[in-house]
């Protein structure tokens, strides 16, 4: 295991505590301190997942993960105030793929690192093509091994958790998923986290493939359960 990690918190002592934690897992650990450094680490040494602080000198957390998705889907866990879910929804709504209150557990951090990077793993592109599972249905198109989306030919960026998110209810099509059954899918373990995450996620994954998010046409909610993949298959 070589994953780069960066932790960006102002805390000393919160930098300190995430480094011996994800290095006793095997992981290369980067720390920032500050907003500015935290994007100065990113764009010269490219982490393959940050842990980033919302609250932070000279650039806070929502600016740092504003800049990084507009040209990249790095794996961004955010750390919130507890009791702030104002933040932790704006720090989903801005592309993180999970999120930790303060305080918490460095083990439970060191799972929710894992976890994501697990699933990079999973989906990395197939060595032979022609080995690739394609999901195709009319107007979308999801290439599985290069964790790629076609909506009407043109291709869609999603993060890390929209993706798998996605892969899972059209690997289903007409299955209802409840939250916690996505949480249970995508996080593979004992999830303490609060199933709001699941609705902002697909609320993203509309805006972003749906021809009008409003009425959707792929995601379906059904009210009282979940959600459900109703695209129409291509022969």
């Amino acid at each position: 295991m070589n994953e780069r990690v960066l932790v960006a918190d102002d805390e000393a002592n919160i930098t300190d505590v995430c480094r011996r934690y994800l290095e006793r897992e095997g992981y290369q650990v980067m720390t920032a301190r500050d907003g500015q450094e935290a994007l100065e680490i990113w764009s010269s040494a490219r982490p393959d997942l940050i842990v980033l602080d919302l609250m932070m000198p000279r650039k806070d957390g929502w600016q740092v993960a504003k800049e990084i998705r507009q040209t990249e889907d790095t794996p961004i866990i955010m750390l919130t105030a507890r009791g702030e879910e104002q933040d932790r929804l704006m720090g989903l709504t801005l592309g993180a793929d999970d999120y930790l209150t303060k305080p918490f557990s460095p083990r439970e951090l060191v799972l929710r690192v894992r976890a994501i990077l697990r699933r990079i793993r999973k989906i990395q592109p197939a060595r032979d093509p022609s080995s690739e599972q394609v999901l195709q249905y009319e107007g979308i198109t999801i290439h599985v091994g290069k964790r790629r989306v076609e909506v009407c030919g043109r291709a869609i960026d999603l993060t890390v958790t929209e993706f798998e998110m996605l892969q899972l209810l059209a690997s289903h099509p007409d299955q209802v998923f409840s939250r916690n059954q996505i949480v249970s899918k995508l996080w593979d373990f004992s999830y303490e986290g609060d199933t709001t995450t699941v609705t902002v996620h697909i609320r993203r994954l509309r805006e972003k493939i749906e021809p009008n998010p409003s009425e959707p046409k792929y995601i379906k909610t059904v009210w009282g359960i979940g959600y459900k993949f109703a695209g129409e298959a291509v022969p």
